[in-house]
């Protein structure tokens, strides 16, 4: 079974002016990443706007990053699905394209009772085939947040679920609590919010971050220095990261596509999310602000 550790981008799904997707940029954006050192991508999650999709474009994306990617680190395919049935049909289709792993949110319209939310993570394992399951554990809207009692529980009860990506607030305490009681089947918890906890998490023993793409070679390059033992390396470039992570905290898709298309990585920052907010002038004099403080450690062109 692939081991699962890191940080694996959340790649965005670009679009053309009119909204169309952009294979092109996406493509682009994988060899970005790739670029960066970058220890697996994940398509298409919430920050993908996969909500925004319909279900062949979801699997449009999915085909095109793995073969972009070519084996060359783990393609974990977000499968969400608003019953089992659904979830089953992506999970089938990401493991008939050669995904490496499979992530999950709990069904996100109509939300079932913990047995449900049992039974849905059993269909959506058995469909995997082996390959690894994430448990995306999320705030709402889009997320149903289980207790960690309940992911324990479906932790042990459920072969092939052996990964958590954490994003309920306060995600370091409940990181913490999760590790404590899991045990063995428990193979490793990712963080998300764009790797603005990074630090504290992988103190708490997070194996790694599932951020955003637009500043991938920050991220990768704060990981290996904390590998390293590099203390004091990683909280200074941790401290020069952090004002463009509290930034894009307000701003989610927006910001990350402001990025993306800054670095020359995707031709529009158009977003199919309605709710998506465009930077303001002054919120882009901020950006252009700390972005020239960071410019020494953004190291791909």
């Amino acid at each position: 079974m692939t081991r699962l550790a890191g940080i694996y981008p959340i790649l965005q799904t670009p679009f053309d002016d009119d909204g169309a997707l952009d294979i092109e940029s996406l493509q682009r954006e994988v060899a970005f990443c790739l670029r960066a050192g970058v220890h697996g991508v994940v398509i298409p999650a919430i920050a993908s706007e996969f909500f925004m999709l319909s279900d062949a474009e979801r699997m449009q994306v999915a085909e095109v990053v793995l073969k972009e990617v070519r084996g060359r680190v783990p393609v974990v395919i977000s499968c969400n699905g608003v019953s089992a049935q659904a979830a089953v049909a992506f999970t089938h289709h990401a493991v008939a394209h050669g995904a490496d792993a499979i992530m999950v949110l709990p069904p996100y319209v109509r939300r079932p009772d913990e047995a449900g939310v049992m039974a849905y993570y059993q269909a959506v394992a058995g469909a995997a085939g082996g390959r690894p399951v994430i448990v995306q554990n999320a705030d709402p809207p889009m997320g149903t947040p289980l207790s960690i009692p309940a992911l324990v529980r479906l932790i042990q009860s459920t072969p092939g679920i052996h990964y958590v990506k954490e994003e309920v607030t306060p995600g370091g305490h409940r990181m913490t609590a999760l590790i404590d009681a899991a045990g063995d089947r428990l193979h490793g918890v990712f963080g998300g919010q764009n790797g603005l906890w990074m630090l504290n998490e992988l103190d708490r023993g997070a194996c790694g971050n599932m951020p955003a793409s637009g500043l991938i070679d920050v991220h990768v390059r704060i990981f290996t220095l904390y590998q390293e033992g590099r203390r004091a390396d990683v909280e200074a470039l941790s401290g020069r990261l952090l004002p463009l992570l509290n930034l894009g905290s307000q701003y989610g898709v927006g910001f990350a596509k402001e990025l993306l298309w800054r670095r020359g990585v995707i031709r529009t920052r158009v977003a199919r999310d309605p709710q998506a907010s465009a930077l303001d002038r002054y919120d882009l004099a901020d950006l252009d602000r700390f972005l020239d403080a960071l410019k020494p450690s953004l190291t791909v062109v």
